[in-house]
């Protein structure tokens, strides 16, 4: 098979890799498409994230579809040839956070394209990429992989609105619409949220989710004074999902909050202590919540994309080949003209 490995920032190959035997359970896949994600970004641009250095080659992916090839030992024949999403998470299923059906918090996660352990867990952008029929979510054909390919990150917005709890006829405020901040917005809507509220410091995505999902749209590096309105009379929304990890947007959606209200941190903060106006949060009562990947929203997201429910084709703002994969990371860093960008193997 074809796969695109990162050996170092900025040093991704398309390089052969030999097809290894099935195992049992497991499927090969024709890959559909592929969408780049923010980890994808920090390891192409960065050879990390976080902490998790890249310490050998790594395949990256892990938003992905594909088509059913070939089946392994104890694989269900209906599978062959089907059409799939596929949730890149594999939790043991044996730890406590699984036993206690948090398995989004597995303390033994395998989850494609990580450089978090070593040897690292290899990803899927690959034309011919190997899963476990489990992970496998089967779709009609007629679904168009390009959609099919946002199921993980849709899953990751669904699994933030289920952390708010019910957001029908509720105010709500998302800072940050990068991809997971847009789906979020898709995601509360659907859920019935009366007023949404996004903010972000770059024009074009946030005219992008006002025209899809929002009600309200504001620049807060070019009008703070908006933000600080939100602020007056302890708070305008009932619910707030801090999607972009910066501080700022923190202490936004805490003071924005109204009383009794829920705080949803989605986005990675900065490392080390975070300073949080903490007698803010207590005197509003304030219900504060982290919201970590997902579990069985994966399943959720997939059928709300094959029934039309969430329409996530406008996010969709570049698709290349792997010949010009180079092009599609540069691309998918450049949130003037991108809010999603796919690659696939031509």
């Amino acid at each position: 098979m074809r796969a695109c490995v990162l050996h170092r920032a900025e040093d991704l190959r398309v390089e052969a890799r030999d097809d290894r035997p099935l195992g049992a359970g497991e499927v090969r896949l024709r890959l559909g498409r592929g969408s780049l994600c923010g980890s994808d970004l920090h390891y192409y641009f960065d050879g990390r994230v976080g902490d998790f250095a890249v310490r050998e080659p790594l395949i990256l992916g892990h938003e992905v579809s594909g088509d059913v090839v070939e089946i392994g030992p104890g694989v269900d024949p209906a599978l062959l040839g089907r059409r799939v999403a596929v949730d890149p998470s594999q939790p043991c299923g044996r730890c406590e956070d699984c036993r206690r059906g948090r398995e989004n918090l597995c303390a033994d996660m395998v989850f494609f394209g990580s450089a978090a352990r070593l040897p690292h867990l290899q990803g899927a952008f690959a034309d011919a990429p190997v899963v476990r029929a489990s992970q496998c979510h089967p779709v009609p054909d007629e679904m168009p992989h390009e959609r099919l390919a946002f199921a993980e990150p849709l899953a990751v917005a669904m699994h933030a609105c289920t952390r708010a709890g019910n957001l029908l006829g509720k105010r709500v405020l998302i800072t940050g619409v990068g991809p997971i901040g847009a789906l979020i917005a898709l995601a509360a809507r659907k859920a019935g949220a009366a007023h949404i509220a996004v903010t972000d410091v770059a024009d074009a995505p946030l005219a992008l989710v006002g025209r899809i999902a929002a009600d309200e749209t504001v620049n807060t590096a070019a009008a703070p004074e908006r933000a600080r309105a939100w602020q007056e009379g302890r708070g305008t929304f009932d619910a707030a999902f801090e999607a972009s990890g910066n501080l700022d947007a923190l202490e936004t959606c805490l003071l924005a909050t109204r009383p009794g209200g829920t705080l949803v941190q989605v986005g990675f903060l900065p490392g080390g202590r975070v300073p949080v106006q903490m007698n803010r949060l207590m005197a509003k009562e304030l219900q504060v919540h982290g919201s970590f990947r997902f579990h069985e929203e994966f399943a959720w997201s997939v059928r709300a994309l094959t029934s039309g429910a969430i329409d996530v084709a406008p996010l969709l703002t570049g698709a290349y080949p792997v010949s010009r994969v180079d092009e599609a990371f540069a691309a998918a860093r450049d949130r003037a003209r991108h809010m999603k960008v796919q690659i696939y193997f031509d």
